[in-house]
């Protein structure tokens, strides 16, 4: 056997106990009322740490197979509250997946928190909710890792694990039905042929009939259908070299968006009677085309581990939107992805068991991303977003000089498309250290110190314009004097380049108790990339028209209009890259914890406190004009906060689980101009106030009773699973002007089991809360996505 018992086990690291079966209930053979580690009993191989989880300085929640079962995890939309200060809103689509962690996170463009499947780095984050029914395990890290992770971890860490069909043999089969024609299948086979050979290919599908209801079409419109599979293969050619590859696909076709009108933010109301209710006329959907794929290459030596990750991500998706989310025909937005990303680390680490454990690597991402972004003016738009505007200025400078005569602009074009081509690539490339000196002066006592060098550079080609015909009438006391037949063509069209470097440090300071229980002090820095924000130019194109406009009525009329409202005219100077552009976002992360596991095992407690110090914060908000949404830099945030996780076994069949989150995140430095009432700008300051979508608290209580039959050939076991979850208050504005409560919803199910089969009852939101998921304002309207309302199924499990 040589080194493969020493080697080969390690480097695959995923031998799975014996007892695996029972473990997935946490209770072993011979000392039932002993909390079991999950990381205890399946060992999954990650190329950059030597320890687990619990015995690093992070704050990390970890979820094996049967925790996603018994809270109803099916995408990462579902760890939303079950884990301290990690909030993820269920809304819009599957494009969006927004993840706050300690009161900074991302509604658009780059993530605040990063997520690898089977240690292949997802980089876009429209890519993030995908399909979960083959996944093994999954950790969740909080606070920044950028050090070890690099670009867009400032948040923290989502990492996945899928079966390893080494470890894991037979057919899984799963089907699922529940109220509001929701539907899923999934057949998954894990096959090993030899010791050196395994592999596992698997379908699934999903309907969902959809929650809410657009009551101008009378239909569901958040319906979704997705299908795809997996194939994962592992290849041992020799007792020190591991292959892991990995392909993924999946195709969704998703309903959207379900944002009901709440009233007017300021003025008069003049839809009253579609407060609560969502009404838009215009189609609006998601389809998206995924897939991922990835090479794991484990190498081993005597005196290191070599690894390296390749990862190809290709994304196709089509966005469709009704933008002003009303039953009028003002506007709507097309938007086309096509993204491909490549990744490539080469990692090198001491052996496990070593007083000096050191983790060294490079790593490098190309992403090339096209969008065409086309917006679309529509019958009521070209009024209200064109005509009006225009007039408005020729109005403000009568009202200035009462001598002037009456001006009016018609658009003779019904409807007119405003067209976005652009090319977004990104390059980052990292080289990085980390060492941990464990025994450091006395036994127990750990120091682990890192630092990593970044070097981004991301670019924008852009060419956006249009084609409008109009009218122009000049009414003077004893004439009028028409314009007739004019015509603009403004286009935007060029390109720009930005890069930085980016130092990532962190220090850390252990002590262990024991192997299980330890204390510990860290430091680290995490960052979240800058960008273009390319749903901008709709804005330009608009500013660019006004002045087009003027200038050929202004020529067709020999120069009456610059003669008669003089310096007055609107300026129409375009600054792209500061239009554009955003700044990278950086955190300093200061924290304290500890885990502990007490009373001979049966408690786990996890606690930390953080203060998090963010600069150049990126918040998203719609554009001046409502034209979509983008990223700025709100100067300075600080987040305060604790968390504290708790699991413990009562008895043989009783086990309690919670967790509770505290983050108070404030702006310290944000002062910007925005348009007053009366359409002119003024300054104004946010310092104090709390950072949006940050929910103030987050907690989750729950339990599982198990129900031995011993004596019944017909079942196994009944186990029961109760939890509640609760977040909030969170603020939806930088204003803080609007809000959700404190909410929370009620969980249960009742599993019925029989040797490798299982029929489980489940219920979500028991008590039907009524809540908010996601709010925003634009064009002077609020408008909210609410949380989903009581659901009921039934899933049924069988491994053959």
């Amino acid at each position: 056997m040589k080194r493969r018992t020493a080697l080969v086990l390690p480097a695959v690291a995923m031998l799975i106990c014996s007892v695996q079966a029972k473990a997935e209930h946490y209770i072993l053979p011979g000392d039932t009322t002993k909390v079991i580690d999950i990381e205890e009993v399946v060992v999954i191989a990650t190329p950059k740490e030597n320890a687990r989880l619990r015995q690093q300085a992070v704050s990390a929640t970890s979820f094996s197979q049967r925790d996603m079962q018994s809270n109803s995890v099916v995408s990462v939309k579902s760890l939303s509250g079950l884990v301290p200060n990690l909030f993820i809103p269920d809304y819009g689509s599957k494009l969006t997946t927004s993840v706050y962690v300690r009161g900074i996170g991302s509604r658009i463009n780059t993530p605040a928190v990063g997520l690898y499947v089977d240690n292949i780095p997802f980089i876009d984050k429209s890519a993030f909710d995908f399909n979960y029914s083959d996944i093994e395990r999954i950790d969740v890290l909080r606070g920044p890792q950028g050090t070890l992770y690099g670009r867009n971890t400032m948040g923290g860490l989502i990492r996945v694990y899928t079966k390893s069909p080494f470890t894991y043999q037979g057919t899984d089969l799963r089907l699922s039905g529940a109220t509001y024609n929701d539907y899923r299948a999934s057949l998954t086979h894990y096959h090993r042929i030899s010791e050196q050979f395994a592999f596992s290919v698997g379908l699934f599908y999903r309907h969902e009939g959809g929650f809410f209801k657009n009551t101008y079409t009378d239909k569901r419109i958040d319906r979704n259908d997705e299908f795809g599979g997996r194939i994962r293969a592992i290849y041992l050619p020799h007792e020190n070299l591991k292959l892991d590859f990995t392909v993924n696909y999946e195709y969704n076709n998703q309903g959207g968006y379900p944002y009901e009108y709440t009233g007017r933010v300021s003025g008069t109301e003049d839809r009253e009677a579609y407060i609560g209710k969502i009404s838009y006329n215009n189609d609006c959907g998601y389809k998206r085309n995924l897939l991922n794929a990835g090479m794991n290459v484990e190498r081993h030596t005597d005196a290191f581990i070599l690894s390296s990750v390749t990862g190809f991500q290709y994304l196709r998706d089509h966005m469709d939107m009704d933008q002003d989310f009303t039953e009028r025909d003002i506007y709507t937005l097309t938007q086309i992805q096509n993204s491909k990303t490549l990744s490539e680390e080469i990692i090198m680490k001491s052996l496990p068991g070593r007083r000096w454990q050191w983790t060294t690597g490079v790593s490098g991402i190309y992403q090339w991303l096209s969008t065409d972004g086309p917006v679309t003016f529509r019958n009521d738009g070209v009024k209200s977003m064109i005509e009006d505007n225009v007039n408005n200025v020729f109005a403000s400078l009568k009202a200035s000089n009462p001598r002037m005569p009456d001006m009016e602009l018609d658009v003779t074009d019904p409807m007119f498309t405003v067209s976005g081509h652009f090319k977004t690539p990104t390059a980052s490339t990292a080289i990085y250290h980390q060492s941990t000196i464990n025994d450091l002066f006395v036994e127990g006592l750990s120091l682990t110190a890192g630092l990593r060098l970044e070097y981004e550079k991301y670019w924008l080609t852009y060419n956006s314009g249009t084609q409008m015909n109009f009218d122009f009438n000049v009414k003077l006391p004893m004439m009028e004097i028409p314009l007739r037949d004019m015509q603009i063509n403004p286009l935007l069209d060029g390109k720009l380049n930005t890069d930085n470097f980016q130092l990532l440090p962190k220090v850390a300071l252990k002590y262990d108790f024991t192997p299980n229980t330890n204390i510990y002090v860290s430091v680290s820095k995490g960052y979240r990339s800058g960008g273009y924000n390319v749903q901008m130019f709709s804005d330009l194109i608009q500013g660019e028209m006004t002045g087009q406009m003027i200038a050929a009525i202004d020529e067709k009329s020999h120069g009456m209009v610059t003669q008669m409202a003089g310096d007055k005219l609107p300026k129409t100077e375009t600054d792209i890259k500061g239009t554009t552009s955003y700044r990278p976002e950086y955190s300093w992360n200061y924290e304290i914890g500890s885990h502990l596991t007490l009373f001979n095992g049966k408690l786990q407690a996890d606690f930390a406190a953080f203060y998090m110090d963010t600069h150049d914060q990126q918040l998203s908000r719609f554009s001046e004009r409502g034209m979509g949404r983008i990223t700025v830099n709100a100067g300075k945030s600080r987040s305060i906060g604790a968390e504290a996780t708790l699991r413990t076994q009562i008895t043989d069949a009783f086990s309690l689980h919670g967790n509770y989150g505290y983050t108070y995140a404030t702006f310290t430095d944000y002062v910007t101009n925005e348009k007053t009432s009366d359409g002119t700008m003024a300054e104004v300051s946010y310092n104090g106030n709390y950072v949006p979508f940050v929910p103030k608290h987050t907690f989750t209580v729950g339990g599982q009773y198990v129900f031995a039959l011993r004596n019944t050939r017909i079942l196994d076991n009944i186990t029961l699973d109760a939890n509640y979850r609760a977040a909030g208050r969170i603020y939806w504005t930088e204003k803080n002007n609007a809000s959700q409560c404190l909410y929370g919803t009620l969980n249960g199910r009742i599993s019925l089991n029989k040797g490798n089969g299982q029929v489980a009852l489940w219920i979500n939101n028991a008590l039907n809360k009524d809540y908010q998921a996601f709010y925003f304002e634009t064009m002077g309207r609020g408008f909210a996505q609410m949380g989903r309302p009581l659901q009921v199924g039934i899933d049924v499990r069988c491994r053959f």
